[in-house]
């Protein structure tokens, strides 16, 4: 560890902090990638609710077109840690996903990424939203108030999230919103392997 001005070492935090969650928000990649290497720790995936919904249910979740549908609301978890990096929700229209890939996802045994990697399944993500939104302003993928299940410094203020959705073909088939820990950075780096 190299001793620094605090000034510069808390430039350098922000600078470190920002670059990795624009790669992490952006990314049309397996965002459980860059977590697993950025955190050095495999992440599992707790699955805390998953049901059939009705229609009615969906809100205005772009693109859908008939279901049935299941809501999945699942928290990325480092393995050895137990640190929540993440609380998600998807929306799975079953019409549009593989039948393995729905399988899987019934199973709640892995992540929606892992899962396709898995079975070797042609997916696009597209990225319709992401960025920082205060906690009061958490909602899940329906647009309801959401309360998330991590606990992160509240010095941070906002709390990092990306929506987007899996297409398996022409229809998504999987819709997504994503929040992560603003703390990952510094918990990381709290953790071990500092500057």
């Amino acid at each position: 560890m190299v001793d620094m001005d605090p000034g510069i070492e808390q430039f350098m935090f922000d600078q470190m902090h920002q670059l990795l969650f624009d790669i992490l928000l952006t990314t049309d990649g397996r965002t459980t990638d860059i977590l697993e290497t950025l955190l050095d720790d495999k992440m599992t995936v707790q699955v805390v609710r998953q049901q059939q919904i009705d229609e009615g249910e969906t809100g205005d979740v772009a693109g859908l077109s008939g279901g049935p549908y299941y809501v999945r609301e699942s928290l990325l978890i480092g393995e050895q840690t137990r640190f929540i990096v993440s609380h998600n929700i998807a929306l799975v229209c079953a019409q549009h996903v593989p039948p393995a890939m729905f399988e899987a996802l019934a199973a709640e045994q892995e992540g929606i990424g892992k899962t396709i990697v898995q079975l070797g399944l042609q997916t696009s993500r597209r990225l319709s939203e992401c960025g920082w939104k205060p906690e009061e302003e958490i909602v899940d993928l329906f647009g309801k108030p959401f309360k998330l299940r991590f606990d992160f410094a509240r010095s941070t203020e906002r709390v990092p999230y990306k929506k987007y959705a899996i297409y398996f073909g022409e229809k998504a088939g999987i819709h997504l919103l994503e929040h992560f820990n603003p703390d990952i950075i510094r918990y990381r780096l709290l953790r071990g392997g500092g500057w």
